[in-house]
C-alpha cells in the first residue's frame, strides 16, 4: 500500500506517518509538504532514510505537481495540510483560502483526472471547529448545521464542502473525519497547550484568552492517529466521522494543570484581551465512530498532559530552535530531499 500524506511535517501529519510506519512497516508513505512555518523536518528527521519513507517538498496548490504524485500508484491521499491557526487567519485570511480551499480542491481533481485507471481513497482531515460554537450543554455530532466564526474554520468548513461535492458528483472516494482539540509531541509552540508548557518551564507569564473560561475537548495525539487508522481502513465513503477526546476542560484549568504539575506559580497566568469570534465551547460527540468502527479514546487528559510535558522537557532544543526561528533554514540544509 502506497499512502500520499499531505502536510506530514506538521503537528498532527507527523505523528500520523510515525504511527503508520511503526504499526504497518510493510506501508510506503510519500510524505509531501510546502515547509510553511508550521512543517518542520525536524519532526520526522530520524526517518529520512527509512525505505518506505519518502519526502517531497511540494505545495498542494501547484496542480501539475500534484497530478503526477497522484500517478505514481498511490492508493491513498490523507490531507493533513492546512494553515490552521485561528489568530494568524483573523490576521491574514489570505494564505487559508489559498491552501485550505484552493489546496483540497486541487487534490481532488488530481484525484478525479486519474479515478478512471486508479482508485484512490480520499481521506480529509477537518477540524470541529467548522461547527461553530456551543453553549453550556450538548455536543456537535455529524449532523450539527456547520458555522463557522472565524476565518480559518470557514475555510475548512469550504474545503468540507468540495470534498463532499466531489464524492455525490464524480462519486470519488472521499471521507471526512472532524476532530477536536489535539495536543502532544512536535506541536508548533504557538498552540496553547505547547505554549503553555514552554513558558512555564521558562518562567514565563502564559497569556490567557478573556476570562479563560472557554471550554475544548481535549484528544491526545495518538489517540487521534489511531481514529484515523480505523477509517481509512474500515470508514465508509461519503461519510463524516466525528472524532473526541471525551476531556472538556477550560483552558485556565489546562494552564493551572501545566503549572501544577511543574511547580510553578498560578501567579505566572495573565489574562489578555479576548480575540475576535473566539467560540465559547466545543464538545464532541463521536458514539458513530465508536458504534462503526469500534475506535474510543483510550488516553485519559491526565495522563496525556504529563506524557505532553514530559516530551517538551526532554526535547527542550526542539522547540527553543522553534521559538527562535533557528530552525528553519538549518533543517532546510540539512535535509535531501528524495
Amino acid at each position: 500500500m502506497r499512502i500520499l500524506v499531505t502536510g506530514g511535517c506538521g503537528f498532527i501529519g507527523s505523528n500520523f506517518i510515525r504511527y503508520y510506519l511503526k504499526n504497518y512497516p510493510e506501508v510506503s508513505i510519500i510524505n509531501v509538504d510546502k515547509l510553511t512555518y508550521a512543517g518542520n523536518l525536524e519532526n520526522l528527521f530520524d526517518l529520512s532514510h527509512a525505505p518506505n519513507y519518502y519526502f517531497i517538498r511540494a505545495d498542494i496548490a501547484d496542480a501539475a505537481r500534484m497530478e503526477e504524485l497522484v500517478r505514481k500508484g498511490i492508493d491513498a491521499i490523507v490531507n493533513f495540510a492546512a494553515e490552521s491557526h485561528v489568530d494568524r487567519s483573523i490576521e491574514d485570511p489570505s494564505s487559508f483560502i489559498r491552501t485550505n480551499i484552493f489546496g483540497t480542491f486541487v487534490l481532488l481533481e488530481a484525484v478525479r483526472k486519474v479515478s478512471k485507471e486508479q482508485k484512490i481513497r480520499f481521506l480529509h482531515i477537518s477540524t470541529d471547529e467548522v461547527y461553530g460554537s456551543l453553549g453550556k450543554t450538548g455536543a456537535f455530532t455529524e449532523e450539527t448545521p456547520l458555522a463557522p466564526n472565524s476565518p480559518y474554520s470557514a475555510s475548512k468548513t469550504a474545503a468540507d464542502m468540495m470534498v463532499r461535492a466531489y464524492f455525490h458528483t464524480y462519486g470519488l472516494p472521499a471521507i471526512i473525519t472532524r476532530c477536536s482539540n489535539n495536543y502532544g509531541p512536535y506541536q508548533f509552540p504557538e498552540k496553547l497547550i505547547p505554549l503553555m508548557v514552554s513558558n512555564a518551564m521558562e518562567d514565563k507569564e502564559l497569556p490567557i484568552y478573556g476570562d479563560g473560561m472557554n471550554v475544548r475537548d481535549w484528544i491526545y495525539v495518538e489517540d487521534h492517529c489511531r481514529a484515523l487508522d480505523c477509517v481509512l481502513q474500515n470508514g465508509k465513503e461519503g461519510e463524516v466521522y466525528n472524532i473526541g477526546g471525551a476531556s472538556e476542560r477550560t483552558n485556565l484549568y489546562v494552564a493551572k494543570s501545566i503549572l501544577d504539575h511543574l511547580g510553578k506559580p498560578h501567579s505566572l497566568i495573565r489574562f489578555v484581551a479576548d480575540r475576535p469570534g473566539h467560540d465559547r465551547r466545543y464538545a464532541i460527540d463521536f458514539s458513530k465512530i465508536k458504534r462503526e468502527l469500534g475506535w474510543s479514546p483510550t488516553i485519559s487528559f491526565e495522563e496525556g498532559i504529563s506524557r505532553t510535558i514530559e516530551w517538551y522537557q526532554t526535547h527542550r532544543e526542539w522547540w527553543k530552535k522553534i521559538k527562535t526561528g533557528e530552525y528553519l533554514d538549518y533543517y532546510r540544509r540539512m535535509y535531501h530531499e528524495r
